[in-house]
């Protein structure tokens, strides 16, 4: 390990703690662009405020479902991916000789090369608590759901619907959070391939791949799908 993969590695976590703060922490009141998780939490507020409205509720039971699906979905791949980064730990004489017949790539050893495998196994890893907390929470979710008044009961007393709504609402943004930060996680893990190119790969690789999400959250289409013409 050298010093320029000790710069990599903090300017991967600095990066990954910044992105993360200024598109769901606090730090997003700062910015003048409502980022794209932001204004799908206020759709999920208008969703659920809105099922007060209707008794029939199996297309937000189906939409329950479908978050739930995704999250399972991601949960399997990380743990498949966890495998996946043990088996690279027992062929690592086979990487060795692969790598260090490679042009323009900066082999640091056997013992770089297994640090960097755990810190890929350390990324899935965060990556499948999240999506397994994400889940269940989507699943308390469902059952507040369950507990929402009817129509008649919501209408006469709005106050306690609506106190019953915005439960559902915040545990389904916390879920939703979660399931986000696993995507991030997911995602970043591809710039955190670049190091084992050598660390200036690493850093590259990380800023093409949180350019790529700074550019989804704040200049996407999607986000200007949902937004308001006076927001965008």
């Amino acid at each position: 390990m050298t010093t320029a993969d000790y710069i990599a590695l903090a300017l991967f976590a600095l990066l990954w703690s910044l992105y993360s703060w200024l598109t769901a922490g606090s730090g997003g009141r700062f910015l003048p662009r409502l980022s794209l998780n932001r204004a799908m939490a206020e759709r999920r507020r208008m969703w659920i405020y809105n099922s007060l409205r209707r008794d029939l509720k199996m297309i937000d039971t189906q939409i329950m479902a479908g978050l739930q699906n995704g999250t399972a979905f991601f949960a399997s791949t990380s743990i498949f991916a966890i495998g996946g980064c043990f088996a690279l730990l027992g062929s690592t004489d086979k990487v060795e000789a692969i790598f260090t017949n490679l042009p323009y790539v900066t082999y640091g050893g056997r013992t770089a090369f297994e640090l960097k495998v755990a810190g890929l196994t350390f990324l899935f890893g965060y990556a499948f608590f999240k999506f397994g907390w994400s889940y269940r929470l989507f699943n308390y979710c469902t059952i507040l759901f369950g507990g929402l008044p009817m129509t008649m009961d919501a209408e006469a007393d709005r106050a306690a619907a609506e106190r019953a709504a915005d439960q559902v609402i915040r545990m389904n943004t916390i879920a939703a959070a979660n399931f986000n930060a696993g995507l991030r996680a997911i995602f970043l893990s591809i710039g955190y391939l670049g190091w084992f190119a050598g660390p200036y790969m690493f850093i590259a690789t990380t800023l093409i791949v949180i350019v790529v999400l700074t550019r989804r959250q704040y200049f996407s289409e999607a986000r200007l799908a949902i937004m308001d013409r006076d927001q965008e």
